[in-house]
């Protein structure tokens, strides 16, 4: 990706606007095979269909129909950044999805180079890209704001020496780093413990040794976070321990199903208001019915980006780069509240600045309910 920070800016390909009633096609990137998290990835997609349907039902976008172009990017970058020269080549107007922060990175990369807009659901790295584009757009808060909220929850409620069980990858260490910063300037400190090297017994000698309050797991689901949640549950010498998954790993089924009792009372970041509007509701009501389970918030956040796409498209622009340059006029409802897009500092895309978010864990008394303890 490196060699694409000097890249000229590409000249403008132009978008067909017809009137014969053919479609508006928009690329969609979403993880729907391993590795990638496909429970996430179902969740995203889901939430990407409806908000077609609905633009479709409402006259879709200036009297043409979207079409839905599916790849799955099976959280690898090198395929999300393909899929990205595909899509372009198949003439879409815009791109949509990805839930994985460095998949997300490369398909942005991708996208700023081809000249394609991009609007990213899910990803949270505040690197998204190497330099300011006005090419890529983001929904999901930025991790440098959204893990500051979980920080201040970790000190007030009374943690100062924490403890992370983190793998090794961009995204994690990117939170480690926002986490021990911001707890620094408060007299915490952060140790870290690699899961690539220690097993989930070891991790528990480990937090014994530390005397660490709290235990982060920045890993991925469903192992090694279920067996080291087991190993931490099970050793009566870490019941004060708390233990946190800040990705929000608890909010889908699988987490549940998994560990139930055990994976109650563990807090972790979502990106919903406390309470849904009437167009949220609705919204909500549809993803339950498709999903067959209650939709998630990256559900939300799928809806949400279809729906400011629409917006942006519908604005009569002829071209992309004129498309692209349109970001900051997007004005429209989305499931949890308004969606502006603008240029926040440090960060490169255009930035919904910001979306709801909560700090919420399963309830212990009853895991299948959702407790909020902080939001921000």
């Amino acid at each position: 990706m490196s060699a694409m920070v000097d890249t000229p800016a590409p000249a403008p390909h132009p978008v067909p606007r017809r009137t014969d009633g053919s479609s508006v096609p928009i690329g969609a990137l979403v993880p729907l095979t391993r590795p990638g998290w496909v429970e996430a990835g179902r969740h995203l997609l889901a939430g990407i269909e409806s908000g077609v349907r609905d633009v479709n039902d409402s006259g879709g976008i200036l009297g043409r129909p979207v079409e839905l172009v599916v790849r799955d990017t099976a959280a690898d970058p090198r395929r999300a950044a393909a899929a990205v020269e595909e899509l372009a080549a198949l003439g879409v107007a815009a791109v949509a999805g990805e839930y994985h922060s460095v998949v997300a990175r490369a398909a942005a990369a991708r996208a700023d180079a081809l000249g394609l807009p991009f609007l990213c659901s899910s990803a949270v790295l505040d690197a998204l890209t190497d330099r300011p584009t006005d090419w890529v757009a983001r929904l999901a808060p930025a991790q440098s704001h959204g893990w500051r909220i979980y920080g201040e929850f970790l000190l007030g409620a009374g943690h100062r020496r924490i403890a992370v069980a983190a793998q090794q990858s961009v995204y994690w260490a990117s939170g480690t780093r926002v986490l021990r910063e911001h707890l620094a300037a408060h007299g915490g400190t952060v140790v870290e413990f690699d899961m690539d090297a220690l097993t989930p017994s070891a991790v528990c000698d480990a937090l014994v040794d530390h005397g660490a309050t709290a235990l982060l797991l920045l890993t991925g689901l469903p192992e090694p976070a279920v067996s080291i949640v087991r190993s931490v549950r099970g050793d009566r010498r870490l019941d004060g321990v708390m233990m946190g998954a800040p990705a929000g790993q608890p909010e889908f089924g699988t987490w549940a199903a998994l560990l139930g009792e055990d994976g109650a009372g563990i807090p972790f970041l979502r990106y919903l208001p406390e309470r849904l509007g009437p167009l949220g509701a609705r919204v909500g009501t549809a993803l339950r019915e498709r999903l067959g389970e209650a939709p998630s918030f990256v559900a939300f956040e799928g809806y949400d980006t279809v729906a400011a796409l629409a917006d942006l498209l519908g604005t009569g622009e002829v071209g992309r780069e004129r498309i692209a340059a349109s970001w900051a006029g997007v004005a429209v409802e989305g499931t949890r509240g308004p969606i502006r897009f603008s240029r926040v500092p440090g960060i490169g895309v255009r930035q919904w600045a910001w979306p709801p978010v909560q700090v919420v864990d399963r309830d212990p008394a009853a895991p299948g309910r959702f407790r909020v303890l902080r939001t921000g």
